[in-house]
C-alpha cells in the first residue's frame, strides 16, 4: 500500500502542477468552458516557456504531458509502473473491480476527457500527443516482456493490465480515441473475468493443500503446521481443467479474448482497431511495437493457461482442487459471455451480418460526446479495412499460441521441472523474472537515499536540535529558579516586611503622641483649631 502510494504521488504532483498552469491560464477549471473555448485553445497553443533543457515548449505541450504524468501514475504506465504487481497482494474481486476495469482506467478516461487540450498540442514530433503514443506502446512492450517469465497466476495478469493499457495510451496519442475507447470497455470485461478465474483457481488450489494437509496429519492436527506452499504459483498447478471445468473454460475464452483470436472473440476488434489506426496513420514504429506486443500477448497468456489447466497436476493441491461454487462460477460464465461477443460492437460496417447490426454504435455515441465537448477528432471515424494489418495481427495472436503450445502444452511440464524457457533464453530470462530489476533500481535511486536522508536527519535532530532544545530548556529552568528566587526574595517578602516596617512606624510615631497627659492632648487640640481656622480663609 505505501508502494503504491508513494508511487503515484509523484504523478499526482504533476498533475497538479499541470492544473495549476491551465487554472492560470484559463482563470477555470470547467472542462465546458475551457473546451468550448477555440480562441483560448489556439492562444495555448501558440503562447511558449522556455525550459531549462527543452528550451521553447508550448504551453499546450506543457500543461498536457503534465497532466499525462497523472495518468501514468494512475495507469501504471512506464515508468511509474512498479506499484501494480505488489497491489495483487489484495483480495482477488478487489483486482477484478480496480485493477481491471475501474480505477486503474482512470488514466485512459482522464486523457480522453482531456482530449481538446491534448489535441492543441499537437500530434507532430514535438506533441504532448505523440510523446502518449510513445509511453503507451513502450509500455504495452515492455510490460508484456516482463508477463513471459512470471510464476504468479496474478502477477502475470498484473502485466497483462499494464500492457493493455498502454494500448490504450497509445491508441490516445495517435488519435485513435473510439478505438481506446472501445478497448477499455472490453478489456473490463475479460481482464475481470480472468482476474476472477484467477481467483477460483487459488481457492481451489488452496482448499486442495488443505485437503491434503488434513489427511496427512489427521483431523485433530489439521490447523497444526504447515509447510511453505504458494497457491498462486502456475507450476504448483496443472491438469486444473477436469477438477475445474467451469472456471477453466471460461478463464480460455477470457484468455482467447486478451489474445485477440480473430473474429471470434471482442478482444480481436478491439485491439484490431488500434492496430489499423495506426497502420492507417502511418505510425509504423507504433504499430510494431504494438504488434509484437500482440505476439508476447497471446504466448504469456496462453502459456498460463497450459502451465494451468493442462497436464498432470504437478502437487497433490492441484490434484484435490475442487471446483467453486455456484456464487464464483456464475459471475464467470457472464463475463466469459461478454468477453466473446462484447466486441461486435466494434464490428466496422461492412462486416457481414454483425456489421449491419451493430453498425458504428460506439462510432455514433462518441461523435456525440466528442461534438458536446469539442473532441473534432471523433469525427475522423474508422480507417476503411485493411487486411495488411489485420493479417499481421491475426498471424502474430495465432502464432503466440501456437509457440506457447509448442512449449508448454505439446509436452506438459512435469512435477519440479523448470520453465523449459529458462535455459535457452539464460540470462533474458533472468531479468525478466525480476522484472528488469526496477524494484532494485528504484530502491537504490529512490529508497535508499531518503532512508539515509531520514537518517541523517534523524541524527541531526537528536545530535544538534535536541540539545539545542535541552539547552534551551535547562536554561530556562535556570532562569526561571533565578527569577523565582529573585522575585521571592526581594519583591514579595520585601513586600511582606516593608508592610510590616510601615507598621511599626505608623505605631511609634503614633505612640509619641499617645503620652497619657491631658495637658499634651490640649495643646494638640488647640494647634488643630488653629490650624482650622487658618485655612478657613483660604476657602
Amino acid at each position: 500500500g505505501l508502494k503504491a502510494f508513494l508511487t503515484t504521488r509523484v504523478g499526482d504532483v504533476l498533475f497538479m502542477m499541470g492544473l495549476i498552469f491551465l487554472f492560470i491560464h484559463a482563470g477555470d477549471l470547467n472542462f465546458q468552458a475551457i473546451f468550448g473555448n477555440e480562441a483560448f485553445l489556439h492562444e495555448l497553443a501558440a503562447s511558449t516557456v522556455n525550459l531549462p533543457i527543452f528550451g521553447a515548449v508550448s504551453w499546450a505541450v506543457l500543461i498536457s504531458i503534465l497532466i499525462f504524468w497523472g495518468a501514468i501514475g494512475k495507469s501504471a504506465q512506464f515508468p511509474l509502473h512498479v506499484w501494480l504487481p505488489d497491489a495483487m497482494e489484495g483480495p482477488t474481486p478487489v483486482s477484478a473491480l480496480i485493477h481491471a476495469a475501474t480505477m486503474v482506467s482512470a488514466g485512459v478516461y482522464l486523457i480522453v476527457r482531456m482530449a481538446p487540450v491534448f489535441a492543441a498540442a499537437g500530434h507532430g514530433e514535438n506533441g504532448a500527443m505523440m510523446f502518449v503514443a510513445f509511453i503507451g506502446a513502450f509500455t504495452a512492450l515492455f510490460a508484456a516482456t516482463i508477463g513471459v517469465a512470471q510464476k504468479d497466476i496474478k502477477k502475470v495478469l498484473a502485466y497483462s493490465t499494464i500492457s493493455q493499457l498502454g494500448y490504450m495510451f497509445a491508441a490516445l496519442g495517435i488519435g485513435a480515441w473510439v478505438a481506446a475507447v472501445i478497448h477499455l470497455l472490453i478489456h473490463a470485461f475479460f481482464k475481470a473475468l480472468l482476474f476472477l478465474g484467477s481467483g477460483s483457481v487459488i481457492h481451489g488450489v488452496e482448499h486442495g493443500h488443505h485437503h491434503v494437509h488434513e489427511h496427512a496429519h489427521g483431523h485433530e492436527d489439521a490447523h497444526g503446521h504447515e509447510e511453505y506452499f504458494d497457491p498462486q504459483d502456475m507450476f504448483n498447478m496443472g491438469g486444473l481443467i477436469k477438477r475445474m471445468p467451469i472456471t477453466g473454460w471460461t478463464f480460455i475464452a477470457g484468455a482467447a479474448s486478451l489474445s485477440a483470436v480473430p473474429f471470434i472473440t471482442a478482444g480481436f476488434w478491439s485491439k484490431d482497431e488500434i492496430l489499423a489506426h495506426a497502420w492507417d496513420g502511418g505510425h509504423m514504429a507504433v504499430f510494431w511495437t504494438l504488434a509484437a506486443g500482440a505476439f508476447l500477448t497471446a504466448f504469456y497468456t496462453f502459456r498460463q493457461v497450459f502451465l494451468t489447466f493442462f497436464g498432470k497436476p504437478r502437487t497433490e493441491a492441484a490434484a484435490h482442487a475442487p471446483e467453486s461454487v455456484r456464487a464464483m462460477t456464475w459471475p464467470l460464465v457472464g463475463l466469459a459471455f461478454f468477453a466473446i461477443f462484447g466486441g461486435f460492437v466494434a464490428v466496422p460496417h461492412y462486416f457481414p451480418i454483425f456489421g449491419t447490426i451493430f453498425s458504428d454504435f460506439m462510432l455514433h455515441l462518441m461523435e456525440k460526446q466528442g461534438e458536446f465537448y469539442g473532441l473534432t477528432h471523433a469525427k475522423e471515424g474508422a480507417p476503411e479495412f485493411n487486411w495488411t494489418p489485420a493479417l499481421i495481427s491475426m498471424t502474430l495472436a495465432l502464432g503466440g499460441i501456437v509457440v506457447a503450445w509448442l512449449v508448454y502444452g505439446r509436452k506438459p511440464l512435469e512435477a519440479g521441472q523448470s520453465d523449459p524457457l529458462r535455459k535457452p533464453l539464460g540470462p533474458i530470462y533472468t531479468v525478466l523474472e525480476n522484472k528488469y530489476y526496477f524494484d532494485e533500481l528504484y530502491h537504490l535511486i529512490a529508497v535508499r537515499p531518503a532512508l539515509w536522508l531520514a537518517s541523517f536527519f534523524a541524527r541531526f535532530d537528536r545530535g544538534v536540535i535536541d540539545r539545542i532544545v535541552n539547552w534551551v530548556g535547562a536554561f530556562g529552568r535556570w532562569l526561571a529558579a533565578t527569577l523565582r528566587r529573585w522575585f521571592d526574595e526581594y519583591v514579595i517578602d520585601g513586600a511582606v516586611h516593608g508592610a510590616g516596617l510601615v507598621t511599626t512606624w505608623t505605631g511609634a510615631v503614633v505612640r509619641l503622641i499617645q503620652t497619657g497627659q491631658a495637658q499634651n492632648y490640649l495643646l494638640i487640640l488647640l494647634l488643630s483649631v488653629a490650624i482650622l481656622l487658618l485655612l478657613i480663609p483660604l476657602r
